[in-house]
Order: C-alpha cells, then sequence, then structure tokens
C-alpha cells in the first residue's frame, strides 16, 4: 500500500470514529442528557412550587383585604344605623312666643342702693348641635368700674337650646368673683340622655336643663290658669348630678322698672344648686304677664342683704309687649 493510501485509509477512520462514536462515548451523552432533563424537571418543579406559593400569598392577602372591607362596611352600616335610630327618637316640641334669634336684654344689677354692674341676656345666634338647630343664649354680668375694686365679678354664661324642645344640648360657665374662679362645660345628649363633662359621662332625665336653659324653658309656660303655689317641675344639671328644680307661681304685681311699668307673674325658682347668681336663699323673678314673658325684675338673696336686677332696655322681641301698662 502507497503512502498515500494508507493516508486516505486513516482519514477515512478518523472520519468515522467522529461521526459515529463508539459505545462509551454514546452512554456518556445519555447520561448528560438525562441529567439535564432531571435538572430541567426540578427546576419546573421548583417554579411550580414558587408560583403556588405566590398565588396562595395573593388569595391570603386578597382574602385580608376582602375581610377587611367587610369589616368595615359592617362597621359603618351599624353606625349608620345607630345615627338613625338616634334621629328617629321623636323629640318633643314646645310651642314658643316668648323669645327668638336676636333678643337682648339689658338689666342694672343693684346692690342696696348701689348699682354694682350690668347684665346682658341675649338669643345671640344660631347653631347646629348632633343635627339639631340651637339658639345660642349668653348672659353676662359684669361689675362697673366703680364697685369692681369693692368686688370684681366678670362672669359669662352659655346655652345651645334646642328650638324645638326647648331644652339645652351645650352648656358653659365661666365664672370670675374676686378670687374665686370656675369653668364648667357640660354636653346634653338628650337623644340618649348622657351628660359628658370633663369630670365624665352621666346619665340624666330626658330634657334635663342647665340653669340658664331652665330660665328660658320657664318664659315658655302658660301662667294663665295657675293659683298661688301651684308648680311646675323641671331637672337641672350641674357638676356631676340631676336636681329636681321646681318652679313655683307666687301671684301677679304691676311692677315698674328703668325700661318701664308692666303687668308681671312672679314666680320662685326653687334652685338648689348651679344658680346663674350665687344665693343664700330665695329667688324671685317678675316676668311680663304676656306671651314674652320677659323677665322685668329678678331679687336674689346673698350672704349680706339682696341684689336686684331689673329690666333697662329691650330690643329685637318676637313680638309686642302688651303687658306694658307705660
Amino acid at each position: 500500500m502507497s503512502p498515500r493510501h494508507a493516508l486516505l485509509l486513516l482519514a477515512a477512520v478518523a472520519l468515522a470514529a467522529f461521526a459515529y462514536p463508539g459505545s462509551s462515548q454514546v452512554a456518556t451523552q445519555k447520561r448528560h442528557a438525562a441529567k439535564s432533563t432531571a435538572a430541567a424537571r426540578r427546576a419546573a418543579a421548583l417554579k411550580a412550587a414558587a408560583d403556588s406559593a405566590a398565588a396562595a400569598r395573593a388569595d391570603s392577602v386578597r382574602s385580608a383585604a376582602e375581610a377587611a372591607a367587610a369589616d368595615s362596611a359592617r362597621k359603618a352600616d351599624s353606625a349608620a344605623a345607630a345615627l338613625k335610630a338616634e334621629e328617629s327618637v321623636r323629640l318633643r316640641v314646645i310651642p314658643n312666643l316668648a323669645f327668638g334669634l336676636g333678643e337682648k336684654l339689658v338689666f342694672d344689677v343693684n346692690y342696696g342702693f348701689i348699682t354694682a354692674g350690668e347684665a346682658t341676656l341675649q338669643v345671640a345666634g344660631t347653631d347646629t348641635i348632633a343635627g339639631r338647630a340651637c339658639y345660642r343664649i349668653e348672659f353676662r354680668v359684669n361689675s362697673l368700674p366703680s364697685f369692681s375694686w369693692i368686688y370684681r365679678v366678670e362672669d359669662k354664661y352659655v346655652t345651645y337650646v334646642d328650638e324645638e324642645t326647648i331644652a339645652p344640648w351645650k352648656f358653659e360657665q365661666h365664672v370670675r368673683e374676686g378670687s374665686y374662679s370656675r369653668d364648667f362645660t357640660a354636653s346634653f345628649d338628650q337623644r340618649r340622655n348622657i351628660a359628658t363633662t370633663s369630670e365624665g359621662k352621666y346619665r340624666i332625665p330626658p330634657y334635663v336643663h342647665d340653669i340658664l336653659s331652665a330660665f328660658y324653658f320657664a318664659r315658655t309656660l302658660d301662667y294663665g290658669p295657675m293659683k298661688a303655689g301651684d308648680q311646675v317641675q323641671m331637672f337641672n344639671f350641674y357638676k356631676d348630678t340631676t336636681y329636681e328644680l321646681g318652679v313655683r307661681f307666687l301671684g301677679r304685681q304691676e311692677l315698674e322698672v328703668g325700661a318701664g311699668t308692666f303687668r308681671t307673674v312672679v314666680i320662685e325658682p326653687l334652685v338648689k344648686e348651679g344658680g346663674l347668681i350665687k344665693s343664700e336663699g330665695r329667688i324671685v323673678i317678675w316676668l311680663t304677664d304676656d306671651d314674652r314673658k320677659l323677665p322685668v325684675r329678678v331679687n336674689t338673696k346673698v350672704v349680706i342683704g339682696s341684689i336686684d336686677t331689673e329690666l333697662r332696655e329691650y330690643a329685637g322681641l318676637r313680638g309686642p309687649v302688651t303687658s306694658r301698662v307705660k
């Protein structure tokens, strides 16, 4: 065999060996292929497990969100139902021809023969509390400069009175008398019969009053058929206690004050605590004997002597004062 033929033969054998590998090589390739397939299956299984876990987490988050939304909706429905139930409570309606927005009464406060101060009663504005239209009524007492050096007084009371029920939803008291001071606030839930102060919550009877709202409610009463000694019963809340508050009818009298001469009805509030003026005895009030029932005089017993508060001027009334004589 020539050298050329030998080289051709070796090349053919080499090509055959490359194109058709032996059994050992085939087995090795099969093992590699099997390993690759197993790795692919493991990767696929891991991916499937990860996808399943992610889906489970998403379902859990979605379920939690749905549960929270449902709970929030239930609470909102419950709150709305409670509010609707409260608003559906039927409250009384008191006919009121006595006072309205804009009324202002000015008084001289006399101690003995001395005019010691000035007081004003005013339906100063309106507000809405708990969905109810209310009058904002203010009572102020200030000592005059000529008397303040003896005993300084700067008192302010505010009540928010329901325009229909003539019962309060809120009350404020700010007292500055000599070295004594006091600030007190109470809110009245007239639907659930709860009073709330800075000290706590307290059960109250229906249509409970503060002392200022009680005074305005007394102006709406019909004293026409009453006889001396007849009483009307109310309740007054102060500090942390509800007190009985009676209004006793004493009779009728013609009375002259700075604002004029009037036919009046005379009443006595039986105040136990929380009065507008600190008293040690009887309080007697003269109201005009007509639909307005303006307070023309208040006599209050104090530790030494008495205080007479007399009407000096009035404006913004709801109607005419037919009991005025001159």
